[in-house]
């Protein structure tokens, strides 16, 4: 006689154990995804401060500014984002600027302005905080174009 109850109830009892499954890697992947990009976000979100002596800049786009320290009335060119430490800044009402030393840009050719040069810009040429995001989206636009 044929009994199919204990056929099936054989074949659930032949079964190993059922060991505990480890976590799936991409609910690791998102975590570590998270953890990664919370910096940037809260970076690119938080607000400028104030200018002080020592800190980093960048030229908006490709500026001209006067060399300071000269005779004559020198003016060289900036690259964009090129990188600028303040050495002292003007607080007055009538005056806004600042008086920065170039960092990057190693060419010595004429119009582009010297490394460590002392240069005069007005806050509007400058700003604080590199667009993080806009240099992501450059980055992949320039792989994706190859």
């Amino acid at each position: 006689m044929y009994n199919a109850h204990t056929l099936i109830h054989k074949d659930v009892s032949s079964t190993p154990e059922q060991t505990p499954t480890e976590p799936p890697l991409w609910s690791i992947g998102i975590v570590v995804a998270i953890i990664l990009t919370a910096p940037l976000v809260l970076y690119s979100l938080s607000p400028t401060g104030p200018l002080r002596e020592g800190d980093t800049v960048f030229s908006a786009g490709q500026q001209r500014a006067r060399i300071e320290n000269t005779t004559v009335d020198d003016t060289c060119l900036l690259d964009p984002d090129s990188p600028l430490i303040v050495i002292h800044t003007r607080n007055t009402d009538d005056d806004h600027s600042i008086i920065a030393e170039v960092q990057g840009n190693p060419a010595k050719e004429w119009p582009f302005c010297p490394v460590h040069a002392e240069v005069s810009l007005k806050h509007h040429q400058i700003f604080q905080k590199p667009a993080v995001f806009e240099s992501i989206r450059e980055v992949l636009a320039g792989l994706l174009n190859r």
